[in-house]
């Protein structure tokens, strides 16, 4: 796949690698240490079914590349969408210049062709090669399903999102990399009306893999319009949250979302380097129950946040981050290492070619520890069990996160008991994970639907989690 995403570039566009080496040489004129050249091609189209009637169908392509120079912790960024050699040169130049030391005279940089150490996508076909009748064959199958299921659904929209992205990357190290990267995502809303009070369920997922993934299992119609309406008309029985601190169990999979944007975040070497981050400094140490052992891992074939190459070309791993409650350490890009000093994790990652690498999570999770869910739910007397979850935010430094639960139940005397609404969970990453008292043996990861958001770029992102105790946790809610 390396070879095919190299030939697609200099085919296409009548580039040589005499060519990258001149561009790299431009580069580093002005005295760079370092810079690399991200060439960027990407296809994508969406479809959009609501009131039962196709309401948007898109196709779009994007094509560029962008020329980063370093120097020391300096980083001199350009880009164009005019794949030719003087194109590229005017914008190696201008990243320079934006990095400039001293003027030097420019030397070509010699690069080698290496080869994917992962093949983690399917040879499948790619989901933007079905026919267009067959996608919309999915989207009707899910609308209907979703009506059929409760007389109460009013509105149902349903759409689905393809790219076809095919990657190169060339560095003054030497390295000539590429990548073809699918992806896909499905997504289901549906809007249930009980005498004038309207709830929504949502339901979808995708990863890198071709359009079977939409026929069986989690993703196949039948089983995403009844988790969207079941998550809709659920709402109509659900009583006000308690209020205050209590006993919080997380359920597998999706909560996961709160493993990565409370912690996550905070394990990235950026924010770490700079000293802005609660997890600063803390290598070797204590920051969690030694029940708690959380990766990052791009490597799991198929999934939304898996890549053979990050963005820097460098392959994906699995990084150990906290290992039975002792901070191990950070994911990382080229800059962020070469500064602290340690190997690359291959987390370089960036939203296109128009903006810079940076260390970003592709898969996060908690490792599966021993106890059976039911056991955990037993040992607890009053508290609260939530399943799903909405929207978030969390301050880096200080640690400090709120979560809104889109799906939760009150547990009284060891049971589930009744759903609850507009629950908020409230606390402190570093700290939460120190009262995690029981994981469960259960871990699932999400079914393909997060998006990642920092500093202005969206990258794709998978998420993961066991069933998971927190003896104290505060939960935002109306009852005393």
């Amino acid at each position: 796949m390396s070879h095919d995403a190299i030939a697609f570039f200099l085919t296409r566009y009548g580039l040589t690698m005499q060519d990258l080496n001149t561009l790299l040489g431009e580069a580093l004129a002005a005295g760079g240490d370092y810079a690399d050249l991200y060439f960027e091609y990407c296809r994508t189209n969406s479809l959009n079914l609501e009131e039962r009637l196709i309401k948007a169908a898109n196709r779009s392509v994007a094509q560029g590349v962008g020329v980063r120079v370093i120097v020391g912790d300096k980083t001199g960024y350009a880009y164009t969408d005019d794949l030719t050699p003087d194109s590229i040169r005017q914008a190696a130049r201008t990243a320079a210049c934006i990095a400039r030391t001293t003027n030097r005279a420019v030397e070509p940089v010699a690069v080698a062709t290496r080869a994917n150490v992962h093949d983690l996508y399917p040879p499948d076909t790619p989901v933007g090669e079905v026919p267009i009748e067959q996608k919309i064959g999915l989207l009707r199958a899910i609308d209907e399903r979703c009506y059929a299921a409760d007389r109460r659904i009013q509105k149902v929209q349903v759409s689905l999102a393809d790219e076809w992205k095919v990657v190169m990357v060339a560095t003054s190290d030497g390295v000539l990399a590429g990548d073809i990267q699918p992806l896909a995502r499905i997504a289901v809303m549906c809007i249930a009306d009980q005498d004038g009070e309207l709830r929504a369920g949502r339901a979808g997922g995708g990863g890198r893999r071709g359009f079977d993934m939409f026929a069986e299992g989690d993703l196949a119609p039948e089983a995403l319009a009844r988790e969207a309406v079941r998550l809709a008309v659920l709402q109509f029985d659900a009583v006000e949250a308690p209020a205050g601190p209590m006993e919080v169990v997380l359920g597998p999979g999706w909560p996961g979302i709160l493993l990565h944007e409370a912690i996550g975040h905070g394990l990235e070497a950026d924010f770490n380097r700079k000293k802005t981050s609660a997890f600063s400094e803390l290598i070797g140490q204590r920051v969690a129950n030694e029940a708690c052992t959380i990766v990052d891992d791009g490597t799991l074939p198929g999934r939304r946040g898996s890549l053979n190459m990050d963005d820097e070309g460098h392959p994906t791993s699995c990084t150990v981050l906290i290992e039975k409650g002792i901070l191990r350490g950070y994911i990382n890009d080229y800059l962020n290492a070469k500064l602290l000093g340690v190997p690359r994790t291959g987390n370089g990652r960036r939203e296109s070619y128009r903006h810079i690498p940076m260390p970003r999570m592709t898969n996060t999770y908690m490792l599966a520890g021993t106890e059976t869910p039911e056991d955990i739910i037993r040992s607890v007397k009053r508290g609260l069990y939530a399943v799903q979850f909405g929207g978030g935010q969390v301050d880096i430094t200080s640690g400090k996160f709120v979560f809104s639960a889109s799906e939760a139940y009150l547990i009284e005397d060891g049971q589930i008991t009744a759903p609850v609404k507009d629950a908020t969970l409230i606390g402190h990453g570093p700290e939460a994970l120190t009262k995690v008292t029981a994981v469960g043996c259960d871990l699932a990861l999400d079914l393909g639907v997060g998006t990642c958001g920092k500093d202005g770029q969206s990258v794709p992102v998978g998420v993961g989690l066991p069933t998971i105790k927190i003896s104290e946790m505060t939960v935002g809610g109306t009852q005393r």
